[in-house]
């Protein structure tokens, strides 16, 4: 997948790292300054947290300590569109019981970690007892022991080690005198400082690399001895251990290469939101799943609807409403076990096929006459539509997740969006996407709220949605969006040259997915109905208002029927296997 940044950063990135090659320096990190020098920490600390500065009275606060998979850059923001799995961790943790402080620091080693006065000894100032402390560290112990970076741990016989041994060095970076311990040296200090303070430490695996075996569908595991280590270590001292690098490896084994890429941004290591919120995922699953006493009081304090979400519970909960002519209710009999075991026809997208769906002379979305042209003894209908999104912003708002988690093998999914996918992107309603069928991203600032975002193209978003239902053993099928209530010179507005029915139609044939064109199978019956010989666009734009309501784009009652049959002639001119779930 390509990824475009920022212009500004991108030049501003390549400038620093050929300074920093052509001085032999330290790496520059995004913000200009050096790692792991007094000048580049304090800059961090100004992201960073006060330590203990979160605690709620006599609270526990857990505290995260990691390197740039648990904090990418120096402030951790993702204006690099790199996100540390710190960032979200919070969100599994009820803050009424525990907050959570994240004081990870790109481009740490246990080793420098550990030897910056400002880096652990700031974090360990604000620990109580009571407090636990997750340590993820190991991504960065490598490379020369003294020179360049200077962050690798010491290693005997050239291999990691986990005995507590040291070696005396002159450090050519601090040019002084350097003691430098082992990996296993570094990490007993971590351990046994945190049981001093009466806390609680836990160890985590590395997070996994995108990088396959040969066989193109297992993560590589063999990459880092840090594993068997780490539990070494956790088995001699007694300490919980996480294996985060297998729980999230066995989630991108899952999904394949295509979605593996989007998990990470601009490297193999370094993780993207959907990365980082993997991982944060798994974190919190490892922790559930973990039978050491020592985090029993720790796994009380997790949200479990949010660490293990019931997806299929909230659409069984779900009831759709039949309506008649005159848009009256007609109650449905459908029990929770029919609509389980039924083959299941999902909707995805905006208001124009889901709208207030209640006021026979309101706006209505064609999803709310999905029982009109579907067979509901065959199947069940769940119209998962949300007015005002885009793609972008359905699957921002966690909705087409909850779509993809409760997906089984021979559902189907329509997804049909578009509307609101051309518009704002860092302003406004800030849900536009950049305007292509092709895989693309640019990291944004939002000027609502300031935060950073990598948005992708429609085409993207398209193609994630189609990839992750296939997984699901689900059937996508794309649809054009509907039209409106425009005529120029008396005839309906066709958006055939315009953006979203071309990018639909490419993204659907490259992914070898059914598309109907509902756009123009429901343009040709209004068309047919209201075309004006004379031009007169205000006339026929009148006459068609009957299948519109409030503005150009939002259907009446009537108008959602008609899109909804739209779909019905559609699936049977392309004689699609969805035809047998027909009325």
């Amino acid at each position: 997948m390509k990824h475009f940044l920022i212009l500004s950063f991108f030049h501003f990135f390549i400038l620093s790292a050929a300074s920093a090659q052509k001085n032999d320096d330290i790496w520059l990190d995004i913000n200009g300054v050096r790692d792991l020098t007094a000048d580049s920490i304090a800059f961090a600390n100004q992201a960073r947290p006060v330590p203990g500065s979160s605690r709620k009275g006599n609270n526990p606060v857990l505290f995260l300590i990691g390197n740039s998979t648990m904090r990418t850059g120096t402030m951790g923001n993702g204006n690099n569109g790199q996100w540390g799995w710190g960032y979200f961790e919070h969100e599994y943790f009820d803050e009424n019981k525990i907050t959570v402080e994240n004081h990870a620091l790109g481009g740490t080693s246990p080793r420098t970690f550990y030897k910056s006065p400002d880096l652990w000894k700031r974090s360990l100032s604000g620990v109580k007892a009571g407090d636990y402390v997750f340590l993820e560290l190991g991504h960065n112990d490598n490379g020369p022991i003294d020179e360049i970076r200077a962050r690798s741990s010491y290693r005997p016989d050239g291999k990691l080690s986990i005995a507590d041994d040291s070696i005396i060095i002159y450090n050519k970076v601090t040019q002084r005198q350097d003691t430098v311990y082992t990996f296993g040296g570094y990490t007993r200090r971590f351990i046994n400082e945190v049981r001093a303070k009466g806390a609680t430490p836990v160890l985590f695996t590395l997070t996994p690399r995108n990088t396959y075996e040969a066989d193109g569908k297992t993560i590589q595991r063999k990459l880092t001895d840090f594993t068997p280590a780490i539990f070494a270590i956790g088995k001699e001292m007694n300490v919980p251990v996480i294996d985060l690098n297998d729980i999230s490896a066995k989630k991108l084994e899952q999904y394949g290469p295509w979605k593996t890429d989007y998990h990470f941004f601009l490297d193999k290591i370094h993780s993207s939101a959907f990365g980082a919120k993997m991982n944060a995922a798994s974190a919190a699953e490892g922790l559930a799943k973990c039978d050491d006493p020592q985090v029993a009081v720790l796994k009380t304090y997790l949200i479990p609807e949010k660490v293990f979400p019931n997806y299929e519970e909230k659409l069984l909960a779900w009831e759709p409403n039949n309506y008649n002519k005159k848009g009256e209710v007609i109650p449905k009999t459908k029990t929770a076990e029919q609509k389980k075991s039924a083959v299941r026809i999902f909707l995805c997208g905006d208001s124009t096929g889901k709208n207030e769906d209640k006021n026979p002379d309101g706006m209505w979305g064609w999803g709310s006459q999905g029982y009109t042209i579907f067979d509901e003894s065959k199947c069940t209908f769940i119209n998962c539509a949300k007015a005002g999104r885009s793609t972008r912003t359905y699957l921002n708002e966690n909705r087409w997740e909850e779509v993809y988690q409760t997906l089984r093998p021979g559902d189907y999914v329509l997804i049909q969006f578009g509307h609101n996918d051309i518009g704002g992107i860092d302003k406004d309603k800030e849900r536009g996407v950049i305007p292509c069928a092709e895989d693309s991203c640019k990291v944004f600032k939002s000027k609502n709220s300031g935060k950073y975002e990598v948005v992708y193209s429609f085409g993207w978003y398209i193609h994630k949605m189609i990839v992750d239902a296939k997984e699901k053993g689900a059937i996508p099928v794309i649809l054009s969006f509907t039209p409106r209530n425009e005529w120029p010179k008396g005839k309906i507005e066709r958006r055939n040259n315009n953006y979203i029915p071309q990018w639909d139609a490419k993204v659907a044939e490259e992914n070898g997915c059914e598309f109907v064109d509902v756009h123009n199978i429901s343009a040709d019956f209004l068309d047919k109905k209201f075309s004006r010989k004379d031009g007169d666009a205000a006339k026929a734009k009148q006459e068609a208002s009957i299948y519109f309501n409030h503005d150009h784009t939002h259907t009446s009652l009537l108008g959602a029927r008609n899109n909804a049959q739209s779909l019905a002639k559609g699936l049977k001119a392309i004689k699609s296997p969805l035809c047998q779930y027909l009325k």
